[in-house]
């Protein structure tokens, strides 16, 4: 089964929204209800959302690629014109479309959490299986 043919199955039963306005406001009530920071997706452009609320499957269509610089930590973030994550509670995994950039380099993004023992620190974590951690409160609105 190909990546296009999982992503089309994962879709099936979402709740698909369109518009900036709406999708900011859906991604903001998403990541409220996961007990993530609504900061953490900062795309001004999104053109459309949509969430499986039965399997957590979640993504986001912008125009085009979105550079973002968190100031409170010094990260530069890049997302794709499509995120693509299954969200549950305090943790996004399987994701796809978001690099940080380290050092010299980009580094792919496969899983962001919130530790359930500190909730002050929020975990990404690459492929590779490296880690770093930041404050929470630089990633809220």
């Amino acid at each position: 089964m190909s990546s296009q043919e999982t992503k089309q199955d994962q879709r099936k039963g979402a709740e698909i929204f369109n518009g900036v306005l709406v999708c900011k406001q859906k991604a903001h009530e998403i990541l409220s209800t996961m007990n993530l920071p609504k900061g953490l997706l900062p795309l001004d452009t999104m053109t459309e959302i949509g969430f499986n609320k039965s399997t957590g499957y979640f993504w986001i269509k912008m125009k085009n690629k979105v550079q973002h610089k968190f100031k409170t930590i010094g990260k530069n973030v890049s997302y794709d014109s499509e995120v693509t994550a299954f969200v549950e509670n305090r943790r996004m995994r399987s994701l796809t479309g978001i690099k940080s950039k380290e050092l010299l380099i980009w580094v792919t993004i496969s899983e962001i959490f919130v530790d359930d023992q500190d909730t002050t620190k929020i975990t990404f974590a690459g492929q590779s299986g490296l880690s770093r951690s930041f404050p929470v409160c630089a990633f809220e609105d």
